[in-house]
């Protein structure tokens, strides 16, 4: 089982999205940024880390969302979700070759990693409700 992270971040009351790029394991489907935790690394160390390296962009990890196991054909996924605040940075694409800034009713527009689903579903909830 792989632990990997995810960054729910929302500013102004859009949520980014970010489509997987050109040879990456869910590419052309759209995540919520974030990647595998390393040894000895904390869910909100390897956040800070996985979101400096994909965009170039300074964040700060706040409380858990969710979590979600999804076994793929050739992995099982453990993804540990995480609200995140954007603080500074320009969204550099490295990883990704297209961002989105979507409202929680708008979130059902794009195509989901399976393993994002549950955590899609359970934001729209949650936004839609109050």
């Amino acid at each position: 089982m792989i632990a990997v992270t995810a960054a729910i971040i929302e500013t102004d009351g859009l949520v980014l999205t970010a489509r997987s790029g050109k040879g990456k394991h869910v590419e052309g489907y759209w995540e919520f940024p974030g990647g595998k935790l390393e040894r000895n690394e904390s869910p909100e160390q390897c956040l800070e880390r996985e979101l400096k390296e994909e965009f170039n962009v300074v964040v700060s990890v706040g409380p858990f969302f969710f979590e979600n196991t999804h076994q793929y054909e050739e992995k099982i996924v453990r993804l540990l979700a995480y609200e995140v605040a954007y603080i500074s940075g320009d969204f550099n694409l490295n990883d990704h070759d297209k961002i989105l800034w979507l409202a929680p009713k708008d979130l059902g527009t794009v195509t989901w990693a399976p393993a994002d689903i549950p955590l899609v579903k359970k934001h729209q909830l949650l936004k839609l409700s109050q």
